[in-house]
């Protein structure tokens, strides 16, 4: 088997991959063509096959290639059942004054740690007069993919969000539905091979509990986080360190202008997976099991539970 066309990790990284995800580094290439395999024996699956992009979605699933098949198959149902989100994602004047706003970032992860990754949400910068909930989902689908293929730390250690809720009023809320979140919560799940691990909100109004009480009626016992809620910047940087965070929440790893500079270098670069990303799918009528709809998908409850807040 020839050497797997892979990223490198630090030692860190490998160290977590191994101890933690079950990776066997002389097995990858083994493992990622059995996932290729099967992927060419679906009739009614067409995926990405590289190297790279298989490689998450095994790590993700701690090397179970049941569950890898699983998730990988969920992630392109997701895609062809929600095309208001997962369609049509080519980085253009739209999307970069989205991301201009600030309102969700991710933050530089050093290149020689394991830590997981962290994603800011700033739902109060989001303008929703100029665009819709769906937009701001939409936003968020396409970091998501460009973490899944760029960022072996949320792939392999994990991804920490944090939410700030200054300013968040009515006004906002309203804008935000069930059914999005269940959505949000099932792709969670189902099929994306990130893992959330923590959720931390800060400065969080009272009118902004609803808004929490809403998304954490709509995560169950298979996101197993801890959700925290933090008064100061100085109690959030007793759970995640002042060199993760940048400097104006008290951190130095760079300033939220210049992480959104870089982010959209970075998603200008990657346009061309955006541009043939649609091609890509199931075709419902053709899986030998039982077809998928939306409406099974959002059937899939189970049994909520209630969460550890902090």
């Amino acid at each position: 088997m020839s050497k797997p066309n892979i990223r490198s990790l630090c030692d860190d990284l490998k160290k977590v991959a191994r101890e933690e995800l079950n990776e066997v580094e002389d097995c990858i290439g083994d493992n990622i063509e059995a996932l290729r395999d099967w992927i060419h024996k679906q009739r009614h699956l067409k995926a990405r096959t590289d190297d790279q992009f298989l490689v998450a979605f095994l790590r993700g699933n701690k090397y179970s290639l049941e569950k890898a098949k699983s998730k990988i198959d969920y992630f392109y149902t997701f895609k062809t059942l929600m095309p208001e989100y997962c369609c049509n994602k080519v980085i253009d004047e739209k999307w970069l004054n989205i991301l201009r706003t600030g309102f969700y970032i991710r933050f530089p992860v050093f290149s020689n740690t394991a830590a997981p990754t962290i994603c800011l949400s700033r739902y109060a910068k989001f303008d929703f007069k100029q665009y819709t909930i769906t937009d701001l989902v939409k936003y968020q689908f396409i970091i998501m993919d460009w973490l899944v293929n760029n960022d072996d730390n949320v792939i392999i250690s994990g991804y920490v969000g944090i939410v700030d809720l200054s300013d968040v009023g009515l006004s906002h809320i309203a804008h935000f539905d069930l059914n999005v979140l269940k959505k949000g919560r099932m792709f969670l799940e189902k099929g994306a091979p990130g893992r959330l691990k923590e959720l931390h909100l800060i400065n969080c109004p009272k009118e902004a509990l609803t808004l929490i009480s809403l998304t954490i009626s709509c995560l169950n016992e298979k996101l197993p986080m801890k959700i925290h809620v933090h008064k100061t910047f100085d109690d959030l940087s007793k759970y995640i360190g002042k060199e993760h965070l940048p400097v104006e929440y008290g951190g130095t790893n760079s300033s939220i202008e210049e992480i959104i500079a870089q982010t959209e270098k970075d998603l200008l670069a990657f346009n061309d997976y955006f541009a043939e990303d649609d091609q890509y799918g199931v075709t419902e009528h053709l899986r030998l099991e039982k077809r998928i709809s939306t409406e099974t998908l959002l059937g899939m409850e189970g049994s909520f539970r209630k969460l550890s807040i902090d």
